[in-house]
């Protein structure tokens, strides 16, 4: 509907030109400017005369203006709460709001002090906030609150709310720069401002604090006294005596109660790169007063002996960050895994590992571990370490993941690392501490009864693929790179032993699995056996599959679901990049299509007279319990038929009895495990 004429001279006389659209409807738009919240208060009459005109319009076009295409701000006001506890708008503006105490007037003193009724009995008013105008004490506090969380100097209004932490936190600094005699006297004036002002506003809270430090106490009113932020604490979080950078405290409650949360950072890696990694950590309601070294959580400042504590979470985090990237590693004590519900669960390890958070982070159940990236702070720190120490040669020479921190970043490095458990095959969590060397068995080759060609045929096979394993090709790029054994004859032969020979002799890991730990359907095994030999071509290390006849066995018309699984083990073996040791006891029903993918096939005869008499020796030898063993003991024990295995468990069981009757290991001890071990076999016959 078009606007009637005798509007337009109305919206004009407003600023407003009204324009038909292509409906031959009609807008109001203006060249009037939007007033902010300031300069609203002092030109409410404008604005005033702004909305009546618009009504004016409104009312001589009889409402026909566009919804929002008006251009002024109308005002309304809050007024009391209806029935339903709702507040209501109303278009009157109030006439008891007084006037704003802050203006262009209160702009010209240094300081505003924001009082409000004190709860204090010994106080009728006390600051609810502290305004800092002066441009001249913005300068001392951003020298003196440098680096707090929170606190950003360089606003035009710097406001700080009671009870005034940053000021309680920074008081010795404070103290120290209120004497320096350098400073200049406009400044010294409004310093001195500050600090009669902080005097009686927290000059309790400031004596409270003093009054806590020399007795090494704290109430839980004014824990966040003695938590700065920025500072270092200590606390047993998730493992040992860990140290944290903190960021702030804050007081909140659950369904158990009240306690102080410390959200704090330590230093991770995340497979690729360290950076920072969030912690919270809770510190329960008590009553009274505590020592503070006896909370969960306390400032590094406050342990008694914080020197060599330092040094020790220093010399950690170094070994930290050596582990980062992927490490070959022997581990001895207590582990972390978890349940359904993601809750942490102590296992107890032992045998060798594979230190990998990158691989963890895709190959495991559980949730991936990440980090956040450096701040400023961070980073000038390492740079500064780096320029200090000299390292910037190792820099350049060092490739990888791995990146040189600062005595400040080691020490707040995590506790645990992640990776995998070769002897239980799982992914854990490893406490640091408990994380050693590999101790290798030089003898492993020597003692594994074999003819000198076969372990010379198996050494040369071995060490070539490791040092020129993309030396030859297939036809299709990726495929026939890598070196698959078969070893085959009756258990207890060493053909498992063999493998584990080869690795030790290389001094890379060996990563045995069985038919059973890839799963039973096709896309398990597929799924399962594809990780495996991405994992072993990743640590360069040996695989073998013990037992695996469900892969090798022929083919048949009548087991489709067993043919897939033969058909994917025999697909992903054509582009394994590794060494593959296979074992079985059944090498007369192997798949013809193995035959041309099997590199060397070796069959162990059952044990000779002589061959058990070098595995009875060898074991004796390598036993750290004393033994009396005569040759002509040796040749008797030679003589019975047994295989590898059952020699070492019957010399096992041998070693336990000799221990409980505190005696030296002779061969009565080994025919009295002999005799029991007879009767067994004769009853299962």
């Amino acid at each position: 509907m078009a606007v009637p004429n005798g509007a337009n001279a109305v919206a004009e006389a407003c600023g407003f030109s009204i324009k038909s659209n292509a409906n031959g409807e009609s807008k109001a738009d203006s060249n009037g400017t939007v007033l902010n919240g300031e300069s609203k208060a002092e030109n409410n009459e404008t604005t005033t005369n702004g909305e009546s005109k618009a009504e004016e319009i409104l009312d001589t076009t009889d409402g026909q203006i566009e919804d929002g295409s008006i251009s002024t701000i109308k005002n309304i006001y809050k007024s009391a709460k209806d029935a339903d506890g709702n507040w209501t708008w109303v278009a009157e503006e109030p006439t008891d709001v007084p006037e704003a105490a802050e203006n262009n007037e209160t702009a010209k003193f240094a300081i505003i002090v924001r009082n409000a009724k004190s709860p204090d009995s010994r106080k009728r008013l006390e600051a609810a906030e502290i305004v800092i105008q002066s441009p001249r004490l913005k300068d001392v506090l951003s020298e003196v609150l440098k680096d707090y969380p929170g606190v950003a100097c360089e606003l035009k209004r710097l406001i700080f709310e009671a009870p005034f932490k940053p000021f309680v936190h920074r008081w010795a600094d404070l103290l120290a720069y209120e004497k320096r005699r350098d400073l200049e006297e406009t400044t010294r004036e409004h310093l001195k401002l500050l600090m009669d002002t902080l005097r009686y506003e927290i000059g309790d809270a400031i004596k409270a604090f003093e009054d806590y430090v020399q007795h090494g106490v704290i109430t839980y009113e004014h824990l966040w006294m003695v938590f700065q932020p920025g500072s270092v604490i200590v606390a047993e979080h998730r493992g040992p005596l860990s140290a944290f950078e903190l960021e702030r405290s804050e007081y909140m409650s659950n369904q158990c109660g009240n306690f102080v949360r410390l959200f704090s950072d330590c230093v991770d890696f995340n497979g690729s790169n360290f950076g920072r990694c969030r912690e919270k950590i809770d510190i329960e309601e008590f009553y009274g007063t505590k020592k503070i070294v006896s909370l969960n959580a306390f400032p590094l400042a406050f342990h008694p002996d914080q020197e060599n504590v330092r040094k020790s979470l220093i010399e950690r985090g170094k070994v930290f960050e050596q582990l980062a990237g992927y490490e070959y590693r022997s581990y001895s004590g207590p582990a972390i895994t978890w349940d359904r519900e993601g809750n942490e669960q102590t296992v107890q390890v032992s045998g060798r590992i594979v230190v990998d958070i990158n691989a963890f982070n895709k190959y495991s159940p559980y949730r991936a571990r990440y980090v956040t990236n450096w701040n400023a702070k961070d980073l000038e720190r390492i740079q500064q370490f780096r320029k200090k120490d000299g390292a910037e040669e190792w820099y350049k020479k060092k490739n990888g993941p791995k990146a040189r921190l600062s005595p400040y970043h080691y020490q707040l490095c995590r506790s645990r690392t992640r990776g995998y458990s070769l002897k239980t095959k799982q992914w854990l969590d490893f406490f640091v501490d408990y994380v050693g060397p590999v101790k290798w068995n030089t003898n492993a080759f020597d003692n594994l009864v074999l003819d000198e060609e076969h372990k010379e045929l198996i050494l040369a096979f071995s060490e070539s693929q490791i040092e020129n394993r993309a030396a030859f090709d297939d036809v299709v790029q990726g495929k026939g790179k890598g070196i698959i054994m078969l070893l085959s004859g009756p258990p207890g032969v060493g053909k498992t032993l063999t493998a584990e020979a080869v690795a030790e002799n290389m001094k890379v890991p060996l990563h045995t699995l069985s038919s059973g730990d890839l799963g039973s359907s096709p896309w398990e095994v597929e799924s399962g056996l594809n990780n495996v030999l991405e994992l072993v071509a990743r640590w360069n290390a040996i695989l073998l599959l013990d037992e695996c006849d469900v892969f090798l066995e022929a083919r048949s018309t009548h087991d489709l679901e067993r043919n897939k699984i033969v058909s994917i083990f025999l697909r992903t073996l054509e582009y394994y990049e590794g060494i593959l040791f296979l074992t079985t006891n059944r090498v007369d029903n192997i798949d013809t299509a193995f035959q041309s993918r099997i590199h060397v096939s070796m069959e162990y005869p059952d044990l000779t007279s002589s061959s058990r008499r070098m595995i009875w020796k060898n074991f004796l030898n390598n036993s750290s319990q004393p033994n009396e063993f005569s040759d002509e003991d040796l040749d008797e024990l030679a003589a019975v038929e047994l295989n590898g295995r059952q020699i070492k468990n019957i010399l096992k069981t041998a070693q336990l009895l000799a221990s409980r009757k505190k005696e030296t290991l002779n061969k009565r001890f080994v025919e009295t495990v002999l005799k029991i071990e007879r009767k067994r076999i004769n009853a299962s016959a």
